[in-house]
């Protein structure tokens, strides 16, 4: 057994993820990777789209009384009163659709898929470098021996 992990029967190093330490190096990288996204134009923009909807009066009684008639649906599906259930369901689609259909709504909407491009991507880009640096480099193109 080594300082960090011991040598499987496989003759291969072996961690336990409780003792893996994270370098420095990386993490100082990791946060200035966050740095950078987070003064990014998309996250600025959702910032200011998150704003304008907080500030929003008619947005956020509209959002209240969505929130008011999800507590309402679940007191009449505990009721089994499926009538008022569809009744309440069919006022929330028509809010949904109300509040969906606001610009300010829309703005936001897309600066939260931006952000969510832009993180997918990052993961992308990392995944895809260190899977070319690895490339199963432990016999990539021979098949495992025996596993019996």
């Amino acid at each position: 057994m080594t300082e960090k992990g011991r040598i499987n029967s496989l003759g291969m190093m072996s961690y336990d993820t409780r003792d893996l330490i994270i370098r420095d190096d990386i993490m100082a990288k990791a946060k200035e990777l966050a740095e950078l996204i987070s003064g990014s134009e998309e996250v600025k923009q959702f910032q200011k789209a998150e704003e304008k909807i907080r500030n929003h009066e008619h947005v956020q009684k509209l959002i209240a009384t969505l929130k008011k008639r999800q507590k309402e649906l679940v007191a009449f599906e505990s009721f089994q009163n499926q009538q008022m259930v569809a009744k309440i369901e069919s006022e929330m689609e028509e809010l949904q659709d109300e509040i969906d259909s606001i610009p300010l709504v829309v703005e936001f909407q897309q600066s939260q898929s931006d952000i969510n491009y832009l993180l997918q991507l990052v993961m992308s880009v990392i995944r895809d470098t260190v899977s070319e640096k690895i490339n199963v480099e432990a016999g990539a193109d021979e098949p495992p021996a025996s596993c019996g």
